[in-house]
């Protein structure tokens, strides 16, 4: 029975994601439906047509901050909900998602009606489905890789654990890595009695901070390349990640010595032991086709498709493409006997699915609020980011709790245009590379770093807790994750690193 539906989950899913990647063939083939009938609003693109007719051009002008409630709402009922009704947020969640989503899109279609249809269009096609294509084909085909033997997780393995996943995130990203190795840590501490703080430092290090060194190991930095940053300036952050890395790390150690030793009675025989091995390696193919075919996407140049009126990059689509084949061909090549030896279910892909739809949607009027610079209510933070630890402090604090690529992009542009103004992006950003490379440092470092901040701050986040869950680690609270765990020990870290580079 068990096999039968997960048979059936992995079916279903399959479909989702075979009908995303194929939405563009459909939608532009006779311009019937839904996209004619945008395109005949709009008459070639939505914002230009529908900011003519109504004044408009740039929605983050008007909108006041009080837009932003929706996405407050959904915060809070991340944070809150498992709290005080645990059993009706397990079952219902994806309700609560609707509801905000149409909290925020039912007055804002209301209003902006046609505008408001491109920027809602615009965020699913061009940001949530490259985002939830791209994590279930790395959840996928990390599931299909199994760890057998013995392996304990002692303090010092579990370090040299963390080391190798966040060696590992910068080349085959945070996603990759966190996914790839979050069940193999899990199960060498099972028998431990304190475990949440290790998958906490987990997600500081594996599924974020290790991200820093290239455009593979996070989405800001991958949006720096397709802004003519070069592949390899990023590795220019190596001291600030070695500085916090080494910090965590002599933390976690410090933490997870103290519990062995209080837990070391309680240390299980392991008689001889079963040697360490790796099944479904051919997985790991798969996942290097991940990781191409996202590189591939940010230095090929194929022109655009219109999609439901939303020019998207031929390139994406080809990617979003390849990215499901590979998740297909890792569900044929790997024995379902392998998955379910792994735990494999889909219930963390499923909860991060409907939760991010509704994230994408209600904070919308925040980003936009946020790309309208100093003409938008947000003008007096835009306008006091001057210095170095401006830019990091702030960059970081917006990239907790929103989009971190968004926010790195919005204060590139402003460090741009506060440096180099009325210069062409293909001749500025050279010059913030070298003369003022404090700043994009600073920048690619705050958008990075503080997606550790939050369960929110960035994808594998959600993805590891729920793993986690799933396996009978105790996970603290939205906002307990924040006050035990982010703002003591990260924050300091933070500090330091701004008091030596920023």
């Amino acid at each position: 029975m068990g096999v039968s539906v997960q048979l059936r989950s992995t079916f279903v899913v399959l479909l989702l994601m075979l009908a995303m990647a194929a939405l563009p063939a459909v939608c532009t083939g006779a311009g019937t439906g839904a996209a004619a009938a945008l395109d005949a609003e709009t008459a070639g693109h939505p914002v230009e047509a529908e900011a003519a007719d109504h004044g408009h051009g740039n929605l983050g002008e008007i909108l006041p901050l009080w837009s932003c409630l929706p996405f407050a709402g959904m915060l809070l009922s991340i944070a809150l909900f498992p709290l005080f009704a645990p059993a009706f947020w397990h079952h219902h969640f994806g309700k609560v998602s609707a509801f905000w989503v149409a909290a925020l899109g039912i007055p804002f279609l209301f209003f902006f009606r046609g505008i408001a249809l491109y920027e809602i269009l615009h965020i699913i096609l061009a940001d949530y489905v490259p985002f939830i294509i791209l994590l279930w084909s790395l959840y996928t085909v990390s599931g299909g890789i199994l760890l057998r033997g013995t392996l304990r997780g002692t303090p010092l393995i579990n370090a040299a654990m963390l080391l190798l996943g966040t060696i590992l995130a910068s080349w085959m990203g945070t996603t990759g890595a966190a996914m790839l190795l979050i069940r193999p840590f899990l199960r060498a501490n099972s028998y431990r009695k304190s475990r949440t703080f290790m998958v906490v430092f987990f997600i500081f290090l594996v599924a974020n901070i290790g991200g820093s060194l290239t455009p593979l190991g996070d989405p800001p930095l991958f949006l720096g390349f397709l802004h003519n940053v070069s592949f390899f300036w990023t590795l220019k952050i190596f001291p600030h990640m070695l500085l916090t890395v080494a910090i965590l790390l002599a933390v976690y150690l410090a933490f997870d010595m103290y519990f062995y030793r209080r837990e070391k009675d309680a240390k299980p025989d392991d008689g001889a032991g079963e040697p360490i091995r790796l099944e479904g390696i051919y997985n790991f193919l798969f996942l290097g086709g991940i990781v191409g075919s996202v590189l591939m996407s940010g230095v090929v140049e194929w022109g655009q498709v219109n999609v439901l009126g939303i020019h998207r990059a031929v390139q994406d689509w080809v990617r979003d493409g390849l990215l499901v084949l590979m998740g297909a061909a890792s569900l044929v090549a790997t024995p379902y006997r392998i998955r379910e030896d792994n735990e494999f279910t889909w219930f963390p892909i499923i909860e991060v699915g409907y939760l991010f739809i509704g994230i994408f949607i209600t904070m919308i009027p925040c980003l936009l609020i946020l790309k309208a610079g100093n003409a938008g209510a947000l003008a007096a933070l835009i306008n006091a980011v001057k210095e170095p630890y401006h830019y990091f402090w702030i960059t970081g604090a917006l990239s907790g709790f929103l989009d971190n690529a968004p926010t790195y992009l919005t204060f590139f542009n402003t460090a741009l245009g506060s440096f180099f103004p009325g210069m062409s992006e293909v001749q500025a950003v050279p010059l913030l590379m070298t003369e003022k490379a404090v700043y994009l440092k600073a920048i690619s470092t705050g958008a990075v770093f503080f997606g550790a901040f939050s369960y929110i701050g960035n994808a594998p986040n959600f993805m590891v807790r729920s793993i986690a869950e799933e396996a009978g680690t105790p996970m603290p609270s939205f906002f307990g994750y924040i006050f035990k765990y982010s703002l003591p020990l990260l924050i300091p870290a933070f500090v330091l690193v701004t008091v030596i580079f920023f």
